[in-house]
């Protein structure tokens, strides 16, 4: 059962060039998400796919699964639809790297195309066969944490959350190595239950909070986005806004890949229990000014 631990994040986010870290200096955080187009973000260093079996469009490859370069990529402009919807994971990744430039990325695809050219990423089956693919390259990637931007509530899905074994050994194998995995608690505005994957054993659950001031320092986030859902499996809490180029991102999402950058940069140790901390405990950072 989850230990609920109300950890304070924040951090005003700068912009800074990327740059390309030494082999042996290397932090990676691992993002679950939709796709990316890797030649426009030299921090990517490795990326996979996972797409479900029978999508009009899959994997780059044709298949369900593909990794290597370009194996994130959208090989097609949906006719229909939303672009953003498919940016999703370019976004993640942006915040990522404002939070952290240092890090480095590795992308775990999980989107596919339907046949009217909208994004599918309806079945979870993907993003529990792209933990276990994490779990089982985390060494060799010397992956620090994963941050999974998705959640999802319905019946059947909420059921994953005790009964899917992928994930939940994928995650035990993650803990064990000391990897932690971070996932949004969803924005659904539900008041006692997070939703698929942030509900899973060794999960961390990240909620979204919003400013409270004009001045949007970092110690003026401290409202409880209300779009937040929470209960058991909300575990932690950091800024859930965003500004890329001139638009705004707010949300778990925001908040999720934040927090995981944020342990990945800061928590040299690797241990993730000093950067939660407990209960009671608030951790702040240093802010940076833009």
């Amino acid at each position: 059962m989850k230990k609920l631990l109300t950890t304070l994040l924040s951090l005003t986010i700068a912009l800074a060039p990327l740059q390309v870290a030494q082999a042996n200096d290397q932090k990676v955080l691992a993002i679950i998400d939709t796709t990316i187009d890797s030649s426009k973000i030299p921090s990517v260093i490795y990326e996979a796919c996972f797409a479900q079996s029978g999508a009009n469009t899959s994997c780059p490859n044709g298949s369900g699964f593909m990794e290597g370069k370009g194996s994130a990529n959208l090989q097609i402009v949906p006719a229909k639809g939303s672009l953003n919807n498919f940016s999703h994971g370019t976004t993640m990744t942006q915040t990522a790297l404002l939070t952290s430039p240092e890090v480095k990325i590795v992308f775990v695809r999980i989107a596919h195309v339907t046949p009217n050219g909208s994004m599918g990423v309806s079945n979870p089956e993907s993003i529990s066969n792209a933990v276990d693919w994490v779990s089982k390259n985390a060494s060799k990637y010397s992956i620090d944490a994963v941050s999974i931007s998705q959640s999802f509530t319905t019946a059947t899905n909420l059921l994953r959350c005790t009964n899917d074994r992928t994930i939940i050994n994928a995650v035990s194998s993650l803990n064990n190595q000391s990897v932690p995995v971070f996932a949004s608690t969803g924005n659904d505005r539900l008041t006692n239950q997070v939703g698929f994957p942030s509900c899973v054993s060794g999960i961390i659950g990240v909620g979204a909070l919003a400013w409270s001031k004009n001045t949007k320092l970092p110690a003026d986030y401290t409202i409880m986005s209300p779009v937040t859902n929470r209960g058991s499996g909300l575990d932690v809490v950091a800024q859930g806004e965003q500004e890329i180029g001139s638009v705004q991102h707010t949300g778990t999402s925001i908040a999720n890949v934040i927090a995981a950058s944020l342990y990945v940069n800061k928590n040299t140790d690797r241990n993730v229990n000093n950067f939660i901390g407990t209960f009671s405990k608030v951790l702040t950072y240093p802010y940076i000014s833009k």
